[in-house]
């Protein structure tokens, strides 16, 4: 105690701000030896500081940054420090650490560059509170934080649990069918198949050969048996998506299945049981298929047991977030990318718009962004023009706001022009923020020289 008593004594001033720092700092040489490790560094990676210095910065961290990525290796060859760069160590018990550094270069009194210093904060508790809210908002791969589906969320485990026909309503895009595919996941069946089937794909003669299978001989063509989907979702679940589009016909059989849990192949003389739970999806006013006599009232009652009611995309557009964050890292998975989100105008014009298309749109939407955009974030310049606001409908059908952006168009063309396209000066003359313009460029279509945007920004 006495002997670390000294030592804190003959500490220089920015030796004892190091060491009361929660963040880890330590300094490497040009050969990329570590030649100083704080305190918090010792207490994050577990490494005692006198077996860390004099050992190669790589052995000491185990980064998943070290080989490809490296932080310092980055700031040696262009001289500009990284900020806030996020990845994870692995410290002395092999645990995976999240961390988020910052690098500079040390200089001599002369300048020249002689090592290097890397900040590094611990988030771990920072994961663990993200992972705790993610809970809150997912439920399987379904995540929201809209308070219409936080009411599905709490009766998706009441309804996964039991043997009930579920109906699930909602637009198209809205995600039926991966709530059907939570349903199933969260059931007593999980461990038997989940079989889908789009009613509204095949025709009539053909889909009743899908679901119920057939024997060798029922038609021409038919040379051998094969099972259809209730065979091949035995014990698991048959997902029936667009319901609505079955007919009459069709109507009956699968009102006898629900009914007696009992069907036929094409062709067969035996009865087959039918040990499936149904979900079934529909974008159809069913009520209404009702009334018309499009849709049988006996089978609407047999699959209409639990229903439940997805919201569209327009009315929980909190959720945009949570959901282009989910496509982006599964994007960043699947093609091999480290797009870092979207950026400010982007995601204001993806809140701003109305989503016809819902959650499928969304997904499309980021899915193209990703081939426009290799890295860094996704910007309006990676997005559909609807999204920009400038298809050729929204012009036609408004006389008035195509006159208008026309004459805004040509006012702020002069004023580029007069400022030979000094886009900063022409802001600052029609007296807005730099970014605002840009948009406006953006979204009335307007070129700057690609020699005059590169010199005069």
């Amino acid at each position: 105690m006495e002997k670390k008593r000294k030592i804190q004594q003959v500490l220089t001033p920015t030796e004892a701000i190091l060491e009361s720092i929660s963040d880890g700092v330590f300094t490497v040489d040009r050969q990329w030896r570590v030649t100083s490790f704080n305190r918090a560094a010792e207490e994050i990676t577990g490494i005692p500081r006198e077996e860390a210095i004099g050992r190669l910065c790589s052995d000491v961290f185990r980064s998943n940054m070290c080989e490809t990525e490296c932080a310092l290796r980055k700031t040696f060859k262009s001289g500009r420090p990284v900020i806030g760069r996020t990845g994870y160590i692995i410290d002395a018990d092999g645990d995976r650490i999240p961390i988020s550094l910052s690098t500079a270069v040390i200089r001599d009194d002369k300048g020249r560059v002689t090592g290097g210093v890397e900040t590094f904060r611990d988030l771990s508790e920072v994961e663990a509170l993200r992972y705790e809210l993610g809970g809150r908002y997912r439920v399987g791969d379904l995540v929201s934080q809209s308070p219409l589906m936080q009411r599905i969320f709490d009766v998706i485990p009441a309804v996964a649990s039991s043997s009930s026909t579920v109906l699930i309503v909602g637009e198209t895009g809205t995600g039926k069918e991966l709530l059907a595919r939570t349903l199933h996941a969260l059931s007593p069946r999980s461990q038997n198949p989940f079989v889908a089937v789009n009613c509204g794909a095949l025709p009539d003669t053909l889909l009743a050969a899908e679901l119920f299978g057939y024997k060798a001989g029922a038609f021409t063509g038919a040379v051998k048996d094969k099972p259809g989907r209730f065979a091949l979702a035995r014990g698991g679940t048959l997902f029936l998506d667009e319901i609505g589009e079955i007919s009459q016909a069709l109507q009956v059989s699968l009102l006898r299945v629900l009914q007696d849990r009992t069907y036929e192949p094409l062709g067969a003389t035996k009865t087959e049981t039918a040990d499936v739970r149904i979900i079934a999806a529909t974008n159809k006013d069913l009520a209404k298929q009702v009334s018309s006599g499009a849709f049988r009232e006996d089978l609407y009652y047999r699959i209409n047991v639990v229903r439940i009611q997805l919201p569209p995309l327009r009315d929980r557009k909190e959720d945009i977030p949570l959901l282009v964050d989910q496509f982006i890292s599964h994007f960043n998975d699947l093609q091999n990318k480290k797009i870092g989100g979207l950026d400010a105008e982007a995601r204001a014009l993806m809140m701003a718009y109305d989503w016809p298309g819902n959650i499928r749109e969304l997904e499309n939407v980021i899915e193209r962004a990703f081939v426009l955009c290799n890295s860094g974030l996704i910007g309006p310049a990676h997005l559909p023009q609807e999204l920009l606001g400038q298809t050729e409908n929204t012009s036609r059908g408004d006389d008035m706001r195509s006159a208008v952006q026309v004459a805004e168009a040509k006012a702020i063309r002069k004023v580029l022009e007069k400022n030979s396209f000094n886009r900063s000066a022409a802001a600052r003359e029609l007296g807005i923020d730099k970014s605002t313009l840009f948009r406006k460029l953006r979204r009335l279509g307007i070129t700057v020289p690609s020699g005059e945007r590169k010199a005069r920004k």
